[in-house]
């Protein structure tokens, strides 16, 4: 079977051109992962960029081809992706598959992939109209944008990859189907975890820093804690480029929390590293206020580390069942704070069997098998026996 993958080269949003290779988000290369130990499936990754790149690889992996497409600035957002949409349309005459599949509606991937004239599917990573609505976007920014083309997308594809029930729940009446399917995590994070010493009663907290994460509630809390005589040391890792008042007041206050030393701030880190990270910490703090899936959160427990999550969103699926794992609602600032006291004064236990089940349910062979099966299905419904091999 011959599929397109329809996803983003994270060179293009982030202007790293004059990288010599392509890199996606922690799902879509997960899945990738998966596709490369699934030999029966060949896979075209298509994924537009408003500058040229020569230098990119035709081949990513023996039965998986990438290729980047040029396409000018006027063809993005403010003419509705309609220059990403004819790039990708041509691009997948040529290369012919059994089926299209758009990886999130975060920007043109899944307009495209409904635009492909060939049978598709997309998956939901964020929930944009939803965030637009939470959130009270205002009409024409990215955000509004966003979740109007979202609305506009999902009934015309054959149906929708939901990584969680809240998901499948916001998707449900404007898909023609859904599917529960969890994202994968990337392979790196199942490997054996070394037993080295830990530091002491370290708490991580992992993710771009922005309203939705709650990073400043968190230091606050952390910072009364502190007072409190807890001993919890917190570590945040993710990008904070001081491009936002949140982010000035995040990083303002976390001068004052790494001088009285119960907080420290470190950029985004490569996977080894931050597998490296997880190894030594104790626990997982996520709170947000808003989460389709909760990667991280998944990444964490596959690391066996304890978790303090908030209940919203996907987060509750992945704790499910899982051991110490432990969820707050959104708004209970105080319960949470007893749970890490009451955590810390009984010596920090951590789960002995989470990265386990993390390997069971979203390990990138699973996870890719699992959409084998889907778009086996999809095909048969549509009278397509396959694609170009």
């Amino acid at each position: 079977m011959t599929v397109v993958q329809l996803t983003t080269d994270n060179r293009e949003p982030f202007r790293q051109y004059h990288k010599p290779r392509p890199w996606f988000g922690a799902a879509p290369a997960a899945l990738l992962e998966g596709f490369e130990q699934t030999p029966e499936v060949q896979v075209h990754v298509v994924s537009c960029t408003q500058q040229p790149m020569p230098a990119s690889p035709e081949k990513l992996a023996p039965n998986i081809w990438f290729h980047s497409l040029h396409v000018p600035k006027l063809g993005w957002m403010r003419t509705g992706y309609q220059g990403c949409i004819r790039a990708a349309r041509r691009k997948i005459r040529e290369i012919a598959p059994a089926l299209v599949h758009g990886q999130g509606t975060e920007r043109d991937c899944a307009l495209s992939a409904v635009s492909s004239g060939r049978p598709n599917v997309v998956t939901i990573h964020g929930n944009m109209a939803e965030m637009a609505r939470l959130f009270a976007a205002r009409p024409f920014t990215y955000s509004w944008i966003t979740g109007k083309l979202e609305n506009l997308t999902l009934p015309l594809t054959a149906g929708v990859f939901c990584n969680s029930r809240y998901t499948s729940a916001l998707v449900a009446s404007r898909a023609r189907r859904t599917w529960s399917v969890a994202n994968p995590l990337r392979t790196a994070f199942f490997a054996d975890i070394p037993q080295h010493a830990r530091e002491p009663l370290t708490i991580v907290n992992i993710g771009f820093v922005e309203p939705r994460k709650r990073q400043l509630e968190i230091l606050e809390m952390a910072e009364r804690l502190h007072r409190d005589g807890a001993g919890v040391q917190f570590e945040f890792i993710g990008q904070c480029l001081g491009a936002t008042p949140y982010q000035r007041a995040f990083s303002a206050r976390m001068v004052k929390a790494e001088r009285a030393g119960f907080a420290r701030w470190l950029p985004e880190q490569n996977p080894t590293s931050l597998i490296a990270r997880l190894d030594r910490a104790s626990a997982l703090l996520h709170f947000p206020v808003e989460e389709a899936f909760g990667l991280v959160v998944a990444e964490a427990l596959a690391r066996n580390l304890k978790l303090f999550g908030a209940r919203v969103g996907g987060i509750g699926d992945i704790a499910d069942g899982i051991e110490l794992a432990e969820l707050h609602p959104a708004t209970d600032w105080e319960g949470l704070a007893r749970g890490i006291r009451a955590w810390a004064e009984a010596g920090a236990p951590r789960p002995g069997a989470a990265a386990d089940a993390m390997r069971e349910r979203y390990h990138p062979k699973v996870i890719a098998q699992q959409h084998l099966e889907i778009y086996r299905t999809v095909l048969g419904e549509a009278g397509v026996t396959g694609g170009r091999a």
